[in-house]
C-alpha cells in the first residue's frame, strides 16, 4: 500500500502524446495524475473539460496534469474533440494535457484505482475517479478517490495544491475551508520563541489551557 511521503511508483505508458516515462515527463514540476471511468461518458466529459479550462491555473503553479482510463489512445483522440467542445475552446487547439491508455489495467491495479462496481461492456471493472498529487521530488503527497457517479471539484484540487506548496515554503498548516489570502495555522511543534512571522495571534485561553492554536498571515 502506497503511503504519503513515499516515492510515487514510476511507470511507462502509451499516451496521446506518445510513450512516456512518468518521472521523465514530470521533470521538476508538480504532477497530478487523475483517472476517469470511460471515454464518451457525460460526467467524465465535464471533468476533462473543466481541466482544459483550468490549465492556465495549474501551469501558473508549475503543475503538470495527465489523465488515464482503460480506453485506447485512438479512443482518447476521438473523444478529445467532444471535451474541447464542452470546454468552449477551439477544436483546432492542441489538447493541453496527455491522456494515458491503460487497457490492461496494469497502472490502475498498481495504484488501486479500480472501481469494482463499475464494469465495461466485457464485464471488467474500470477505473475510479482517482486523483494523485506528486511533488517535484517524486513524492506522493495526496490522493482522492471518487465513485463513478460523483464528478470531482477541480477548484478544490487547485486549493489543495496551493496548500501543499505553501506548507512546503513556510512552517504552517491550512485550516478548514482555507483559501489563498486567509490566515493559516502555525504548526504545533514550532516553538513560540521562533520568529518566523510578522504577526502571530496565540489563543491562550482555550478550555484545555494548551497554547497550540496560533494563527498567522503569510
Amino acid at each position: 500500500m502506497l503511503l504519503l511521503g513515499e516515492v510515487f511508483p514510476n511507470f511507462t505508458a502509451k499516451t496521446t502524446e506518445g510513450e512516456i516515462d512518468f518521472f521523465e515527463w514530470l521533470g521538476d514540476s508538480w504532477g497530478i495524475l487523475f483517472s476517469h471511468p470511460s471515454d464518451f461518458t457525460p460526467v467524465c466529459t465535464t471533468e476533462l473539460a473543466k481541466l482544459v479550462q483550468l490549465m492556465p491555473e495549474f501551469e501558473k503553479r508549475n503543475v503538470k496534469v495527465i489523465a488515464l482510463s482503460c480506453d485506447t489512445v485512438a479512443s482518447h483522440f476521438a473523444w478529445a474533440k467532444d471535451v474541447q467542445f464542452i470546454a468552449g475552446v477551439s477544436l483546432l487547439d492542441k489538447f493541453p494535457y496527455p491522456i494515458i491508455e491503460d487497457k490492461t489495467r496494469v497502472i490502475a491495479y498498481r495504484l488501486g484505482m479500480i472501481d469494482k462496481d463499475e464494469l465495461d461492456s466485457s464485464g471488467i471493472p474500470v477505473t475510479a475517479r482517482a486523483v494523485f498529487i506528486v511533488d517535484p521530488k517524486k513524492k506522493y503527497r495526496l490522493s482522492l478517490m471518487y465513485p463513478a457517479t460523483t464528478g470531482r471539484n477541480f477548484i478544490e484540487i487547485l486549493r489543495v495544491v496551493d496548500s501543499l506548496q505553501l506548507s512546503d515554503r513556510e512552517p504552517v498548516a491550512t485550516p478548514a475551508d482555507w483559501k489563498v489570502g486567509d490566515d493559516v495555522m502555525v504548526i504545533p511543534n514550532l516553538p513560540e520563541s521562533e520568529e518566523f512571522f510578522d504577526h502571530v495571534v496565540s489563543m491562550s485561553r482555550l478550555p484545555s489551557g494548551k497554547r497550540y492554536f496560533r494563527r498567522t498571515r503569510v
